[in-house]
């Protein structure tokens, strides 16, 4: 009888998902596929039939900046290998920036990789399952060059800007930021002042608006302001007045197209039946909101009701076609908003038509 061939279990290529796992490296010279006998690592040979890839290069570590984990390297679980591994590098990466103030933030105080990876991450369970917002239209913004959303106002506490902010971020193909226009009182409260400038937020004033136009920024204003936001629970889906204007004359300046956009949901989160208006002006704010569980049920009655979001962008209105002069034109400039303003009724209410229910 001849004498058997013993095939060693530690030879890779004897195992059928040999392909798939990194070739072991032996260094030992002699014997069956220990490799070369100059201690040098074996070429590997590929199946019949099968293509292998030339390397290009080492490969990257964890952590290292502008490299991906390799979509190949698995590991015995079948998930990327070293995923939670890059991930907790990533993060202490990110920490160590922010600690020693190795990041970087724009004339207004935004900060694009806080905004990404913390703001975003907070807010997106809110609107996607929370809120289940539904976006439509999002061609309609343009992939570059300046652009301003001009969006309907509501729901007592100004969330819709917040999820308006995460349905641009999320869903247009560029991945472009929304840069909103907020009031002056959000700016003189503490915490919320310096979240909102990391968040791109800015004062909603002319000049603004206008240098971040002209920088090609994506600018959101919500024109109906606190009158739309604290509008009694009757008056929902019904616009309030667009003040003067003043948004059409910043996107005729800056040659930006006006995109009117459409909020449904937002009305029912914190359905407004009375205003304390006394308490309203000893705490130096606009309104202050009873609803049919706030204040009564205390912290719990700030809770939102999960109410199912609609969020529909129009086809943009361009205004680069005008003279220089038009911005000064207050007939050009009422006949702009008030085409704004109609569109965003009509969407609405073509909104509320289609809409099955308010929480679904």
């Amino acid at each position: 009888m001849a004498d058997a061939k013993v095939i060693p279990f530690d030879d890779d290529r004897s195992r059928s998902g040999g392909a798939s796992r990194p070739a072991r490296r032996r260094t030992g010279a002699g014997g069956p596929g220990s490799g070369r006998g100059d201690g040098s690592a074996a070429p590997v040979s590929a199946l019949p039939g099968a293509q292998v890839p030339e390397p290009s290069g080492p490969f990257p570590e964890a952590g290292e900046e502008g490299q991906e984990p390799r979509r190949d390297a698995v590991d015995a679980g079948g998930s990327p290998a070293g995923g939670w591994e890059r991930r907790i590098a990533g993060g202490l990466a990110f920490l160590r920036r922010r600690v020693t103030g190795d990041y970087d933030v724009d004339e207004f105080g935004y900060d694009e990789e806080l905004t990404d990876q913390v703001l975003m991450s907070l807010l997106r369970p809110l609107a996607d399952t929370y809120f289940r917002v539904e976006v439509k239209g999002i061609e309609n913004i343009p992939s570059d060059g300046g652009a301003l959303i001009v969006a309907n106002h509501s729901g007592t506490l100004p969330l819709d800007g917040l999820m308006l902010q995460v349905a641009v971020h999320d869903n247009h193909p560029a991945d472009r930021h929304l840069r909103l226009l907020a009031a002056d009182l959000v700016f003189h409260l503490p915490v919320v002042n310096e979240l909102a400038r990391k968040a791109g937020h800015t004062l909603a004033c002319a000049e603004d608006a206008q240098r971040l136009l002209e920088a090609g920024e994506i600018v959101g204003v919500m024109p109906e302001g606190f009158k739309g936001i604290g509008k009694p629970f009757g008056e929902r889906y019904k616009l309030q007045r667009f003040g003067r204007g003043g948004f059409v004359s910043t996107a005729l300046r800056a040659g930006a197209p006006i995109v009117p956009c459409s909020i449904v949901g937002a009305e029912e989160i914190y359905p407004m039946i009375g205003n304390a208006k006394t308490l309203a002006r000893l705490l130096g704010i606009p309104y202050f909101p009873i609803t049919p569980t706030f204040p009564w049920l205390g912290p719990l009655g700030a809770l939102p009701l999960p109410t199912k979001w609609t969020i529909q962008f129009g086809e943009p209105i361009p205004t680069d076609g005008y003279p220089p002069e038009a911005a000064e034109d207050p007939m050009l400039m009422f006949n702009l908003t008030d085409q704004v303003r109609e569109q965003i009724q009509h969407t609405l209410y073509k909104l509320l038509v289609q809409r099955r229910s308010v929480f679904f």
